[in-house]
């Protein structure tokens, strides 16, 4: 690997180098290290025979692509970055050449990319780009989400994610032409990418593939496809190994792609709604991506208000009964989406939806409560409730007056008292008659309890008087007042 930087590198005027003749006429540097490496990489045809550290500015616009060609060439050596003071020469050398290629595609406007420049484009980065993490790779961090894993080998990465996207953006690609070299199998590897651990990898990839879904309209069925075969296999396979690494870029790229569907919404986008984007609700690591995934979801409503109630019912469905802070954030979603929800379709739900309402007003753990009761701070759902309090104030009723009497927060117990004096002002009739109703069923549950109280009491002087005999159970005295109180 030396030797194949050290052939490459300038020479003092007075020594020629030594130089043959490939098939196609150019004059190529004699070294047998180099040319087993470009003709692994590239076809005979491609690889241009110019010295590849030479500037771009010291050659003619004519054999600019070829020099380009031949740097392209020169980057398809990849090295080991677990030791930093290995190879750090021709680390150096590789990535001075891969910052004038980022330049020279920053900066060309008026050279088309030729299809041979595609192609060693195409293939430096997969080189570089495409490989294998092991497979204990997340596991190995799954215990310490805080503090993720860079790669070392980022230093050439980034300016090759760089050039890749500069390249992919420049105007002089043709995407026509460039479909052929980028197409499903370069799709699907990037997607692989995002298993990586290094967020700042993701985020690079995030970019790239956004950029190819905007500029290659011919791949975006497959793109969209493969996006959701990664969700369905992290949503119905692999929840708890993956994690939620990769997730919520591929939902932010997704959130982008459903702001511009056109109206009205195809069945294929609605089938993704119900069977990706609220199944991805339940899994462990939601709090990962939850914000991109609240961001899918408010896109398709606001497209499309009538998905409002599917939405809904799918939180229903997923709803977290141990999970404190997913209750929180399932919540915080349940206003979002109910403030854009029309009066019709907010009646649908609204029975449900209250009752888990009414359940987390109850919650022990203030944060919920405390969530729950914010709902009422929101002016629109103030005006749903308003105009539909006939239905939800007497299912409401009982959590308040609960919260009133015994919460131990007093946050939550003065929110509770706010919202209580709310309902009591739009209906004070319907507040009155949620409080005799109240006072009946209380009354009742007291009678049903101590009617159960006098039957136990009953029981006991029963099983007391008895005559024990052989093998005969014996109720003895302290579980029988442990039971009647």
């Amino acid at each position: 690997m030396f030797k194949q930087f050290l052939s490459k590198l300038p020479r003092k005027s007075s020594s020629k180098p030594d130089s043959t003749s490939d098939p196609s006429g150019s004059s190529v540097v004699r070294s047998n290290s180099v040319k087993r490496m470009s003709s692994a990489v590239f076809p005979s045809s491609v690889v241009a025979g110019i010295e590849p550290l030479v500037p771009f500015k010291d050659v003619p616009t004519s054999e600019k692509l070829n020099l380009f060609v031949s740097k392209l060439s020169l980057c398809c050596v990849t090295f080991d970055f677990s030791d930093q003071t290995k190879n750090s020469l021709e680390k150096d050398v590789k990535r001075q050449t891969l910052l004038e290629l980022l330049d020279f595609v920053s900066s060309s406007s008026s050279v088309r990319f030729t299809e041979p420049a595609i192609l060693a484009m195409c293939k430096m980065s997969a080189v570089n780009l495409f490989r294998v993490f092991p497979p204990s790779y997340r596991e190995r961090n799954d215990s310490d989400d805080n503090d993720p894993t860079f790669e070392p080998a980022w230093p050439h990465l980034q300016i090759v994610y760089d050039l890749l996207l500069k390249f992919i953006t420049s105007p002089c690609l043709d995407a026509k032409l460039a479909k052929k070299y980028l197409d499903h199998g370069f799709i699907l590897r990037l997607l692989e990418l995002f298993d990586s651990e290094d967020p700042r990898e993701r985020e690079c990839l995030k970019t790239i593939l956004h950029r190819v879904y905007g500029k290659f309209m011919v791949h975006r069925p497959f793109i969209r496809k493969a996006m959701s075969n990664i969700f369905y296999s992290f949503v119905f396979e692999t929840t708890e190994k993956r994690g939620g690494g990769g997730i919520a870029e591929l939902l932010e790229i997704f959130g982008s792609i459903v702001s511009g569907f056109a109206l009205p919404l195809k069945e294929e986008h609605k089938i993704f709604l119900w069977r990706v984007l609220i199944p991805l609700h339940k899994a462990k690591s939601v709090g990962g991506y939850f914000h991109q995934l609240s961001y899918c979801v408010t896109q398709f409503i606001d497209k499309e208000p009538k998905l409002g109630s599917v939405v809904i019912k799918g939180l229903l469905k997923f709803w977290p009964v141990t999970n404190s802070q997913k209750e929180v954030m399932f919540l915080g979603e349940v206003e979002e989406i109910v403030e854009v929800m029309s009066l019709v379709e907010f009646q649908k739900v609204m029975v449900p939806l209250f009752l888990r309402i009414a359940a987390c007003v109850n919650s022990c753990h203030f944060q919920v409560s405390e969530r729950a009761l914010f709902l009422w701070n929101n002016d629109q759902i103030v005006n749903l409730i308003a105009q539909n309090r006939q239905a939800i104030l007497p299912i409401m009723f009982a959590a308040l007056e609960k919260n009133a009497e015994s919460h131990w927060n007093q946050s939550v117990l003065n929110l509770t008292l706010n919202v209580r004096k709310m309902f009591c002002e739009m209906d004070e009739a319907l507040f009155m008659s949620c409080h005799a109703r109240f006072q009946e069923d209380e009354a009742e549950q007291c009678s049903a309890e101590e009617k159960r109280k006098e039957t136990w009491a009953r029981l006991e002087k029963v099983a007391s008087m008895k005559p024990v005999t052989g093998k005969t159970a014996v109720l003895v005295t302290p579980l029988a007042t442990s039971i009647a109180c």
